[in-house]
């Protein structure tokens, strides 16, 4: 049931993105977060895990976290390239391939081979809610395809990326929650005292952004 809202949450996403409703639209992909991570805490829990689950999740996850963001990008750089925007795409074809991969690999158990899907939807989410006049110039368009194809690198990667369920690497994940708690903070601040919300959108995605990056440096510093 929590994995089937995931899907419904997701869908719902698409549909708010062909419209125009960005806002509404990285509501539901929160919302769809929200279920992606309970209905695996509530299986655990409650000791009901199935195969059927798991394939399940992917295909939820595949809309929310694949189909919605690049919908929601694409509505974007139409605008600003015509079809080539199209290649937004793209996204939804990684996407489905790092989720099938890591159904089948054994080595992400206690952590992630490759971008997880979630917090890559969630940047992409956050950056379509920009004021158009930033997201539609055509130089802004292209640089956004550009790093969309970045991302569908880091998503198929071999590049290790730490879990936040995973009982290793500790110091990493209290350091990046507090980080990420002073962020979400200066979003409410920028939120409530300029009453734009696109603005705290923004520094949201530089949580993602910054998730990316402090990975690079675990690994660099384990190497």
């Amino acid at each position: 049931m929590l994995t089937c809202c995931n899907l419904l949450s997701g869908s719902f996403a698409v549909l708010m993105a062909t419209q125009g409703q960005f806002y509404i639209a990285f509501l539901f992909i929160i919302i769809g977060a929200l279920f992606d991570f309970s209905d695996g805490f509530v299986a655990r829990l409650l000791g009901i895990a199935s195969p059927i689950g798991k394939e399940l999740d992917s295909l939820a996850d595949v809309v929310t976290f694949g189909l919605a963001p690049s919908m929601m990008l694409f509505r974007w750089l139409f605008g600003a390239i015509g079809w080539w925007a199209l290649l937004a795409f793209l996204m939804v074809a990684f996407s489905a391939f790092r989720l099938a991969k890591f159904n089948l690999d054994e080595r992400q158990t206690t952590s992630f081979i490759g971008l997880a899907t979630p917090p890559n939807a969630l940047f992409w989410a956050s950056i379509s809610c920009m004021p158009a006049a930033i997201l539609q110039h055509k130089i802004v368009a292209i640089l956004l395809l550009c790093l969309s194809g970045v991302s569908c690198y880091l998503l198929v990667s071999e590049i290790p990326f730490f879990s936040f369920k995973s009982h290793h690497a500790k110091k990493q994940n209290l350091v990046f929650g507090i980080g990420c708690l002073l962020i979400c903070m200066l979003c409410t601040f920028f939120a409530i005292h300029y009453h734009k919300l696109s603005y705290a959108l923004f520094i949201g995605a530089a949580c993602v952004l910054w998730y990316v990056l402090f990975n690079f440096i675990i690994n660099c510093k384990n190497k």
